[in-house]
């Protein structure tokens, strides 16, 4: 965002005038969201974790089933675009997440998407750009 200042010949005051890049504002609100999304999501899987050990992270307890083994990376497309999720690891437990189903690489959502286009009638290069 930039601010014009406009002064008359006398060397008055006549007013700002201010100027916004929507694309650059578009591209930071998408980011925004994306990141939102992402926190969300990895902090579902961190609770999700949590609830499969009977504690969390670090927690040391009689109660404790499991402990954590590190995480992995993978990407998941969604409406807000690409987000990495960290999904957490166990030592003895299989997790299995209840938030995306395994080998799922895209919200359904955005399949349904797709679908949509290939049968409205949306041209293969096309569909490929929106994506």
């Amino acid at each position: 965002m930039e601010s014009v200042t406009n002064f008359s010949d006398e060397g008055s005051f006549s007013g700002d005038v201010v100027r916004i890049d929507e694309g650059k504002l578009r591209g930071h609100v998408d980011q925004v969201v994306r990141a939102s999304v992402e926190e969300t999501l990895n902090g579902l899987l961190e609770a999700e974790a949590d609830q499969l050990c009977n504690a969390k992270r670090y927690e040391r307890t009689p109660d404790r089933v499991d402990t954590r083994a590190g995480s992995y990376e993978r990407q998941l497309h969604t409406k807000a675009g690409e987000v990495t999720l960290k999904v957490p690891r166990l030592r003895t437990l299989a997790f299995e997440t209840q938030i995306i189903e395994r080998y799922q690489r895209r919200e359904s959502s955005v399949e349904e998407a797709l679908v949509e286009m290939y049968l409205a009638g949306v041209s293969v290069r096309r569909v490929e750009d929106i994506t």
